[in-house]
């Protein structure tokens, strides 16, 4: 018996990387898991790694309202309400102060704080009694990185969205949680410094964490399905750091 046996939970951005590792975690910790994300084959190759008996596949994007009804309507179609709900689709660039145009502003806080927004209260008639909202937070939102300004503000506006929504929503006993990852070697390395500098991106990015590496998505996985099972019954509000000491030491 997994710690989320009998569970549902709803993961988004689920098709790779800390999305992806994360539904795998919980489907094994018991819990049947709806993933959603913007590409098709990703999902259809998310659902084959999960096993397609422990998983449900909605493509969508979360800055989408229609589509995230859609997401919602097949979790209200099983007809077991919402235990669990991972909000952590998201995007980054990397541009500086002087060179910000209001396309990247939109994307980025479409998607990031918009698309986490209507994440959660989309899901607020679904959520059972005790169930557990973890949002995907960043430790960009501390370190003050250059070429982050954007994505550092979106991932603050995460951060204060786990502690106003955990005060709103305790008499409901529904607990709202945030993780920060440091720098977790996941393909959005790639996407984000592209082909030719991903290798350099790695090695820089190993060095900003105390512990000496970078972190594998299966590790802030781990994270995340504590924070969803009862083990951490007594945290509310808080930001579980998962950063291999970045912000830390």
């Amino acid at each position: 018996m997994g710690q989320l046996e009998g569970k549902t939970a709803v993961v988004t951005g689920g098709g790779t990387g800390i999305g992806l590792a994360t539904a795998v975690r919980l489907a094994d910790e018991g819990a049947y898991v709806f993933i959603t994300g913007r590409r098709e084959a990703e999902l259809d190759a998310a659902v084959e790694t999960i096993g397609p008996e422990r998983v449900t596949a909605v493509a969508g994007d979360i800055s989408n309202m229609d589509d995230l009804d859609r997401l919602y309507d097949a979790v209200r179609t099983r007809g077991q309400g919402l235990d669990v709900v991972f909000a952590n689709a998201a995007t980054a660039s990397l541009v500086k102060l002087g060179e910000i145009t209001e396309a990247d502003y939109d994307h980025i806080f479409g998607i990031n704080v918009r698309g986490t927004l209507f994440t959660v209260q989309k899901a607020l008639p679904l959520l059972n009694k005790g169930a557990s909202v973890i949002l995907n937070a960043s430790t960009a939102a501390d370190n003050g990185m250059e070429l982050f300004s954007l994505y550092a503000a979106s991932k603050a506006a995460v951060r204060s969205f786990a502690r106003t929504w955990a005060n709103t929503l305790k008499d409901r006993d529904i607990r709202v949680n945030a993780i920060s990852p440091g720098p977790i070697d996941t393909p959005g390395i790639t996407a984000l410094f592209g082909e030719d500098n991903a290798a350099d991106a790695r090695v820089h990015l190993a060095t900003t964490a105390a512990i000496g590496r970078m972190g594998r998505p299966e590790e802030v996985a781990a994270a995340v399905a504590f924070l969803a099972s009862a083990d951490s019954s007594f945290m509310l509000g808080a930001n579980l750091y998962v950063d291999g000491g970045e912000n830390q030491v």
